[in-house]
């Protein structure tokens, strides 16, 4: 994917900000005169791997341009439990302000680079590559995929237009073409988007014979034990990429791993990412 730029992150904090302040901070425009400054520090709560800080700076920023910052981390950086991220001084009405919008991107998105961090130490030198998915949060896709990368995993399609992936239920629609549903659909993709890479989902040593007869790029290898995606990647031979789907977690990528495929993807990293601890804490 392309690197984020400065206006996409501008644009989701924007429309954070107006969700949480609305009219106006209620509680900090009550209680804290107009010329209270403070000095805070995002914290990492527990071990984790960096993500978003961009988005948090963007918040402050969006609330005063006159507030300062000190960037003490990278995103991608593995961190220890009481490790300072990011400093900001200033206005301490502005701080308070954003304070929720910036923590919420920062706790997300490290959550999702810290468990792809997970999944790929899981499976060092095995030769295979994590793979994010489709099932991401809804305007959120280009952000969280953005954290995956930043825990060391690789992007697989960003949406619908990048890549052909003919799945069970298209090859169910087409179930009654000759030879096959898989030899049809692959014909039919090369000549429509012929710039564009093919992947074919295969449940069966059948379909794998049959997707790499029709010379798919990737074949998708779901919901297969161990002993059948070993038996699968030994029937493609090299002459398509392979990619391991269904059934992973921390306990099962390994073993997945070791089969020989070429990419597992897992929509844990974004699906089931929780939100890592974080906090702002001003000083005393």
């Amino acid at each position: 994917m392309e690197p984020l730029s400065a206006e996409e992150i501008r644009r989701a904090v924007k429309a954070a900000l107006a969700e949480d302040i609305g009219p106006g901070d209620a509680t900090t425009l009550a209680t804290l005169p107009e010329n209270a400054v403070a000095e805070a520090a995002m914290v990492a709560r527990e071990y984790l791997v960096v993500g978003g800080l961009s988005f948090a700076m963007a918040a402050f920023d969006e609330i005063s341009s006159d507030l300062h910052f000190e960037q003490l981390v990278t995103d991608g950086q593995h961190v220890q439990r009481g490790t300072p991220l990011l400093r900001v001084a200033g206005g301490a009405r502005a701080i308070l302000s954003a304070e929720r919008v910036a923590l919420n991107f920062v706790q997300r998105l490290s959550g999702v680079a810290t468990i792809t961090s997970q999944f790929v130490e899981a499976i060092s030198g095995t030769g295979a590559k994590i793979l994010d998915t489709r099932k991401t949060t809804p305007g959120w896709r280009r952000f969280e995929k953005y954290a995956v990368t930043c825990g060391g995993g690789q992007n697989h399609r960003f949406g619908l237009f990048d890549l052909i992936l003919i799945k069970d239920n298209h090859l169910a629609a087409l179930r009654h073409e000759k030879p096959n549903a898989i030899s049809a659909a692959v014909q039919r993709a090369r000549a429509r988007y012929p710039e564009l890479k093919v992947e074919v989902e295969a449940d069966t040593l059948e379909q794998v014979e049959q997707a790499v007869a029709a010379r798919a790029d990737i074949i998708l290898l779901d919901n297969m034990s161990p002993a059948l995606l070993r038996s699968a990647v030994e029937l493609v031979a090299g002459r398509a990429k392979t990619e391991a789907s269904g059934g992973v977690n921390l306990s099962t990528v390994r073993a997945i791993a070791e089969t020989g495929v070429d990419f597992i993807s897992v929509g844990a990293l974004t699906h089931s990412a929780r939100a890592v601890d974080i906090a702002l804490d001003f000083d005393s």
